[in-house]
């Protein structure tokens, strides 16, 4: 499924805080060039349809509702029928684990089972982003919804976590019929996860930190009470990692992604 980029915004520092979005330099045939964050709007045709709007949104830090008022815009001109919003959060679950993906499927049925993955409907209240107003806007539309959240282990925070991408094209293969098989990065994912182990097994307190998260998470499996809105945090969410250990986490993410992209 190859996409094309339809557009971006072309001032994208009327939205976006460059001191915390930074701009990204990098060499190219020996000048340098200065990458500027930004979202972007992609789309794909496919002989038997459906076809595709890839919204790659930042989060805006200013004039957020002309932003969202904009993008629905972009929605409405292109009469989608269906929305779906895909995220990812830390969360206090073990990388040695099939990661959880929740969500909400609304009217929309699966294909086919898929492994930890729970339809969960949100009862969070309190600050939040302003992207919801997109969700809003989306129903006040009628337009059909539905959305995907991946948990990433909260004590290795990766630039890009493979694993995590995989796993989340899994839970879209079972909604989507006509996603590549080759597209998820399953043999990077592994690779990061592998070295992530070799190095942690040198680390008794992490050891043992991941060991809790497992044993809640094992719980958790054979527990009616995981759907349940107490449950969705555990009691490892808390726990505090000393900062040689921060450090530690923060130096080994790094290594990972940059042993990644070799």
């Amino acid at each position: 499924m190859g996409s094309k980029e339809l557009g971006r915004l072309s001032r994208p520092g009327t939205f976006f805080d460059f001191t915390r979005y930074r701009p990204n330099m990098r060499l190219v045939d020996g000048k340098r060039e200065v990458k500027i964050p930004n979202s972007v709007i992609r789309y794909a045709i496919t002989d038997n349809g459906p076809d595709y709007l890839f919204l790659h949104l930042m989060e805006p830090h200013s004039n957020g509702e002309d932003y969202t008022d904009s993008i629905l815009e972009v929605v409405n001109h292109f009469n989608v029928k269906r929305y779906c919003r895909l995220g990812a959060m830390y969360d206090a679950v073990p990388h040695t684990r099939p990661l959880l993906v929740t969500g909400s499927l609304g009217d929309v049925t699966q294909n086919r089972p898929v492994p930890n993955f729970k339809v969960r409907q949100s009862t969070y209240q309190g600050p939040t982003t302003i992207m919801n107003l997109l969700s809003e806007g989306i129903e006040k539309a009628d337009i059909e919804s539905i959305n995907f959240m991946v948990h990433l282990p909260q004590y290795v925070q990766l630039e890009e976590d493979y694993a995590g991408t995989s796993r989340m094209i899994e839970v879209l293969s079972s909604v989507y019929n006509n996603i590549p098989a080759d597209l998820a990065p399953v043999r990077r994912g592994q690779r990061q996860y592998r070295e992530l182990n070799s190095t942690l097994d040198r680390n008794t307190e992490l050891k043992t930190l991941i060991q809790q998260m497992e044993a809640y998470y094992d719980a958790q499996l054979d527990s009616e009470e995981a759907s349940s809105p107490s449950a969705e945090k555990s009691e490892t969410s808390g726990t505090q990692l000393s900062p040689e250990i921060e450090q530690f986490l923060s130096e080994l993410g790094g290594r990972l992604d940059a042993d990644s992209d070799e």
